[in-house]
């Protein structure tokens, strides 16, 4: 499993020109899932996350965390985390997982950020969508478990 965090100001998330999700101040996570993955790398991530202080208490200090700010996640699933581009240069995503797997462990994701009383935006699994952020810092983390 692979999480891409992104701190954004405002993030949203548009399908065919409608926004279907939207968040202000706190994370925009884009979301990878591979066919090992199992709850347990859920729990862990969901933990890591929803645990991570990098909001300023005060300048150039990080010691807040996403409920300290009232801050919001826009999760969006995206296969492309597990792109391999080792040899030539297309693209290959045989280390993905396949939709059947990916989509049920992408919404048991969902579930249990939100399960901790963060409010979670979601794009839609499997679409075409165009993500618009305002990054704040840049402060952007990978999680890989």
């Amino acid at each position: 499993m692979r999480v891409l965090l992104q701190r954004v100001n405002h993030a949203q998330v548009k399908i065919d020109g409608e926004i279907v999700g939207k968040i202000q101040k706190g994370y925009l996570l884009l979301v990878g899932f591979a066919p090992d993955d199992t709850s347990d790398k859920i729990d862990y991530l969901v933990h890591k996350i929803t645990n991570l202080r990098v909001f300023e208490s005060e300048p150039g200090k990080m010691n807040l965390g996403l409920k300290d700010v009232n801050g919001e996640i826009l999760s969006v699933s995206q296969f492309t985390l597990y792109a391999d581009v080792k040899k030539g240069n297309r693209p290959g995503f045989s280390n993905a997982a396949k939709p059947d797997l990916a989509q049920p462990l992408y919404e048991e994701f969902n579930q249990k950020l939100a399960a901790t009383g963060i409010h979670v935006a979601t794009g839609r699994f499997g679409a075409d969508m165009k993500v618009e952020l305002e990054n704040d810092g840049p402060v952007t983390i990978m999680y890989e478990k």
